[in-house]
């Protein structure tokens, strides 16, 4: 699947996600709709080819057009940073 990815930080780090772990910033989680929690999944940004492994701890996100919300780990590894949104590809590995 494919899709645009955002990603969420500081105002979220602690706080509790939909699996009731708290939100980590420097760990390499993600936000879906309806994986169940626990999935790997390959997330690749299209523009740059630069790809993460990420698993599934929280739902999101919740804004329309977009697949997948990734930790911001994650985010500065796929380089969306700057941009806040990517087109990526997403992969289940397991």
């Amino acid at each position: 699947m494919a899709g645009k990815a955002s990603y969420y930080a500081h105002q979220y780090h602690g706080r509790p996600t939909a699996s009731g772990e708290p939100y980590n910033m420097y760990a390499m989680t993600a936000a879906h709709p309806s994986l169940p929690f626990g999935t790997l999944l390959r997330v690749t940004n299209l523009r740059n080819g630069r790809a993460v492994l990420v698993r599934v701890n929280d739902r999101g996100p919740y804004k329309a057009g977009r697949v997948v919300d990734v930790s911001f780990a994650a985010a500065e590894q796929l380089g969306l940073i700057l941009p806040g949104t990517a087109e990526v590809r997403l992969e289940v590995v397991r």
